[in-house]
């Protein structure tokens, strides 16, 4: 009949169980459950990725073409192309672009106003081609022999460097099958935003009918320096007008099982990871197919291929695109392209994380910190909930006042379960104690502080941001673990409040659990770690008053 102590012992249950599975999967082992890297095979150097070949063209009459027939009719990608070409760089004030003139793909971005998790000495690096990473944006023409993202192009002489303007432009052009291809990207100023525009001119005696593709390419690892103690998605995403939001995984696409919108003539494509984000994104009103497939060992794409129509002798169409790739800023995504915040996951509690985000902004638009905006957002989700937190601690209190008598009852009828439960309830009868009300309340408020925990968990805002002293970022794990230790000790505080269980063993148990809930969490970021232990004093300083009150009259 003791139903709150019941829930306890669910949450406790549940909580070794994700801790031994954040163990498993520390230790490399397979998890129970999040799925596990298919292949784990390491891009080879020298372009071992390269070995998928032209498939097929698409239908000469320039329709679109099939899912299956228009994405195997792009080129094989090469991590490192047999032919070299000169790689340009372009600078600007957050990014630092190489594009290799053979396809003038774009092979390596780094982010300068982002550090590397592994070494805050270095920058982030979101596109590279190594050994150890690929991850590629490539263009290109289908539908002949025209240029593609493994052409040779040639590059206009131009400035490279942002200076006092505010864009800088690479011009690449590339001429085969009778078709001349400009291919212009241009970066701006404190944009992570590259516009890149294609000129398709034909050259020859007679009409063509190309497709352009825009394909993201990436291998199927997890990105480096990400936790294991706790998940975070990594891979493809989807977003059309009619379909909204799809997420797919490097695993499904290995096994030919993803499902997604084939065709539209909205929306984007991206490749997703946590606190980052690539994304093509394509004219409006443009009908294209959408396609996501295996290219090599290890290595996924998903992209767009955009038919053009029939292009006359001489005539030139011209197709603008955008790419999108830095940090998952809220209020960037949300002007840059219809849907794309949701690449921020906040899970299935988005409704709820969303609003609770926004608070967030305002009071950091006030405070300046993001470590004072976490406490002072805690201290107002606690006073919103704290006629709920009362009933709760009061109902805890008075079920500490009577676990002398629940105690007693146990003793005396141990042998008859039946006659125990009906004492029981006479007890709680007589004391006027609902068994529900320490449960009900934190149940209602479970869904808000999940939401919060994803909040604070999927905020590139919160990365490289210090809170004081030796808290130099809320997104990394306490580096002296002082955080842990203090949420361990107001653990074993608010287990001392409660109630004492009557069971020995569950009594022991429970004096354990502070103990195993902070191993975990001298893993997890610390600006959650700082929300937990905000709560917690909070709820300790809470209950510990309404206990007090409690108890006054039965001592007089």
């Amino acid at each position: 009949m003791d139903i709150k102590r019941t829930v306890l012992w669910v949450v406790f249950s549940l909580s070794l169980l994700l801790l031994w599975d954040n163990w498993m999967r520390a230790t490399g082992k397979p998890s129970m459950f999040f799925p596990n890297p298919t292949v784990v095979a390491k891009p080879a150097a020298g372009g071992a990725a390269g070995t998928a070949g032209v498939a097929g063209t698409p239908a000469a009459n320039g329709a679109l073409p099939q899912a299956a027939a228009g994405a195997s009719a792009l080129p094989g990608v090469d991590a490192a192309p047999a032919t070299k070409g000169e790689v340009i760089t372009i600078v600007t004030d957050v990014v630092k672009a190489d594009i290799d003139t053979v396809g003038g793909e774009l092979r390596r971005l780094e982010l300068l106003k982002h550090k590397d998790a592994n070494d805050q000495s270095k920058n982030l690096v979101l596109f590279d081609a190594t050994e150890k990473r690929t991850y590629l944006a490539q263009t290109g023409l289908i539908g002949g022999p025209f240029p593609n993202h493994k052409t040779i192009f040639t590059a206009k002489p131009g400035v490279r460097t942002l200076d006092a303007g505010n864009t800088v432009q690479l011009v690449l052009e590339a001429e085969q099958g009778g078709v001349k291809l400009t291919k212009t990207y241009t970066f701006t100023r404190g944009d992570y935003l590259i516009d890149v525009k294609h000129d398709i001119t034909n050259i020859g005696t007679a009409p063509v009918t190309p497709s352009l593709y825009l394909q993201l390419v990436r291998d199927g690892n997890k990105p480096e320096g990400e936790s294991r103690f706790y998940s975070t998605f990594t891979g493809p995403a989807v977003y059309t007008d009619t379909d909204h939001f799809q997420k797919l995984t490097f695993e499904k696409i290995e096994k030919g099982t993803e499902e997604h919108a084939t065709k539209a003539d909205n929306g984007w494509i991206a490749l997703v990871q946590h606190y980052f984000v690539a994304a093509f994104i394509p004219a409006d009103k443009k009908p294209r197919e959408i396609f996501t497939k295996k290219v090599a060992t290890n290595m996924y794409a998903v992209g767009t291929i955009e038919p053009l129509g029939a292009v006359a002798p001489g005539a030139t169409v011209s197709e603008d695109a955008r790419l999108y790739a830095g940090p998952q800023e809220s209020a960037v995504l949300e002007k840059t392209a219809p849907g794309l915040e949701l690449v921020k996951d906040y899970g299935w509690l988005t409704i709820i994380a969303k609003p609770i985000f926004w608070l967030m902004t305002q009071i950091h638009h006030i405070l300046g910190n993001w470590g004072w905006t976490i406490i002072v957002l805690t201290i107002l989700i606690k006073l919103a909930f704290f006629p709920l937190s009362a009933a709760s601690y009061r109902s805890m209190g008075k079920m500490k006042l009577v676990t002398p008598k629940m105690t007693a009852i146990r003793e005396r009828f141990k042998g008859d379960p039946a006659k125990m439960n009906q004492e029981m309830m006479a007890l709680y009868k007589t004391e006027k104690i609902n068994p529900l009300g320490g449960c009900l309340p934190i149940v209602v408020q479970i869904p808000v502080f999940i939401s919060l925990y994803w909040v604070l968990l999927a905020s590139v805002e919160m990365r490289n941001a210090p809170w004081l002293g030796w808290i130099h970022d809320l997104a990394a794990p306490d580096p002296f673990y002082i955080l842990p230790v203090i949420m361990a000790v107001s653990m074993f505080i608010q287990t001392k409040l409660n109630p004492t269980p009557p069971d020995p063993v569950q009594a022991k148990v429970m004096m354990f659990m502070p103990i195993l809930f902070s191993v975990m969490f001298f893993f997890f970021p610390s600006g959650l770690v700082l929300y937990w232990v905000v709560n917690n004093i909070l709820s300790i300083t809470q209950q510990w008053v309404i206990t007090r009150k409690l108890g006054a009259p039965k001592a007089a």
